[in-house]
């Protein structure tokens, strides 16, 4: 490997002759471990006129460096850091330094200040014999073969436009046709290119619609809800208005007066999993339209509805053109792959199409066109079907283990979804239980993070079942049981 020309700067501080000053450079380097053993070093001719200096003092730093094993000469191949060069001691983390800035006179804004998403998981996650966390990956289900195929589809000639050029602020043309024509139908609703624009997910899409909705607004929230919601309308600057959701959901009647925008998951409503029944879905609407409200609905999740055929969408039932739907396929494929669309009147479109360029332009052609191959293929809808009978098994097991070991289930979702909202016995903190689980290899996700204020409830927990094989459930759901008794 070759050490870009560009690596190379002279310290103005340094003292002593140009050609003692480039040796010093080169071997801190090399001492520094920025500079490995076997690669090459820009030609003295090319070093150089990089540095503004002479070809023969650097050739005669070269030769400095040669004679004491720093480098090594092959033939007319260049210069080489040897073999034998000092391998660099290895100092430890480097120490603090003093810092002179007054970082708290010098941020505008503060974005890491606010509660903790609490929603963290260890990395090695995948070690842990009984991991009951939500969102993540089954890697024994996901279709490996055929989504290695499309993605080298995605680069062959055809498809080399979508991969290489800055499409602005446009999206793959693919890809949208296949949300308009196939995914959004599925919902019940129809849409045109202009409405739908691709995300990086679902939460990127709901920045950009508290960006442009929210911002300094009234907003109605479910509580408890998705923890980075309430974040990313602080962050607006918004004013939020926390609406306890009971077992059918959000109660349309209880979103206050004033209210701009309503935030709300009534497919399966996050943590709870409870469903908007369809009359408070026409409910909310008309509570919008008299308050004059916009809706944000993120539909996560409603891939997963293997029991029973989802409900509507609460786009689907929007004669107004006030609901702004949220979508994503990274809960459906994998997480990483970070891929989600809103969908809307084409002027908030405009707009959010506009918010997107001036940060990140748009997803990677590479990634959406992948995934425009993945789905129009039907490997897609292979992959949801195969992911839907799994789940449905391992509900089976857990609803089974839950109820042989008397857990309280405080929310299950009507039509399927991937895990089960828990509630422990008043006093028991979920976090202690969490932390005293770990030791026994199971990991659970406290519940506190999703509620708002400092008088949240601390004793309910999320048990995902995405991650965790059916042979595995009963054992981990006992040690759960053993570790709710240990702390009452």
């Amino acid at each position: 490997m070759a050490i870009p020309v560009e690596t190379f700067h002279l310290s103005p501080s340094a003292q002593g002759t140009l050609q003692a000053r480039i040796q010093q450079m080169v071997a801190e380097g090399i001492l520094a471990g920025r500079f490995r053993r076997g690669e090459k070093l820009p030609s003295t001719r090319k070093l150089a006129r990089h540095l503004g200096v002479s070809r023969i003092t650097v050739t005669l730093a070269y030769t400095e460096l040669l004679a004491n094993d720093y480098l090594a000469s092959r033939g007319r191949s260049g210069y080489f850091v040897s073999d034998n060069a000092p391998e660099p001691p290895d100092f430890g983390t480097p120490p603090a330094r003093e810092e002179r800035v007054d970082w708290d006179a010098a941020l505008a804004q503060r974005f890491a200040d606010g509660p903790s998403l609490g929603m963290s998981k260890p990395a090695d996650w995948r070690n842990y014999k009984y991991p009951f966390i939500y969102g993540q990956a089954d890697p024994s289900l996901f279709d490996h073969a055929n989504w290695r195929l499309c993605a080298m589809q995605a680069l062959g000639a055809r498809n080399f436009d979508a991969l290489t050029q800055d499409q602005f602020d446009a999206d793959d043309p693919e890809l949208v046709s296949f949300i308009a024509r196939h995914t959004l139908p599925r919902r019940g609703i129809l849409a045109r290119p202009d409405e739908i624009l691709v995300t990086l997910g679902a939460q990127n899409a709901l920045w950009l619609a508290a960006q442009i909705l929210a911002a300094g607004r009234d907003v109605a929230v479910e509580d408890p809800c998705y923890p980075a919601l309430r974040q990313i309308l602080r962050q607006a600057h918004s004013r939020l208005h926390l609406v306890p959701v009971d077992e059918h959901g959000l109660p349309p009647e209880h979103v206050p007066a004033g209210t701009r925008v309503i935030f709300t998951t009534p497919s399966h409503q996050c943590p709870t999993s409870a469903t908007l029944p369809l009359r408070r879905r026409q409910a909310l609407l008309t509570r919008a339209a008299h308050l004059g409200a916009l809706i944000v609905e993120d539909d996560y999740e409603f891939e997963m509805s293997y029991l029973t055929p989802p409900s509507p969408a609460l786009k689907s039932l929007d004669e107004d053109g006030r609901v702004i739907y949220v979508g994503s396929f990274s809960k459906s494929l994998f997480p990483g792959l970070r891929l989600g669309y809103l969908v809307g009147s084409a002027p908030f479109i405009r707009e959010a199409r506009a918010l997107r360029a001036s940060v990140l332009r748009h997803p990677p052609g590479h990634v959406q066109r992948t995934a425009a191959q993945f789905l129009s293929l039907g490997h897609y809808d292979a992959l949801i079907r195969r992911i839907g009978k799994a789940l449905a098994a391992r509900r089976r097991v857990m609803e089974d283990a839950v109820a042989q070991h008397g857990l309280r289930v405080a929310g299950r979702g009507a039509h399927g979804g991937s895990s089960l909202w828990m509630k422990a016995p008043e006093g028991v903190d979920a976090a202690e239980l969490a932390e005293a689980l770990r030791a026994q290899s199971v990991l659970i996700e406290p519940g506190v993070a999703f509620f708002s204020g400092s008088d949240a409830p601390r004793n309910f927990y999320r048990l995902g079942y995405s991650s965790i094989p059916s042979e595995r459930i009963g054992e981990g759901i006992a040690r759960i049981s053993s570790g709710l008794k240990a702390l009452m």
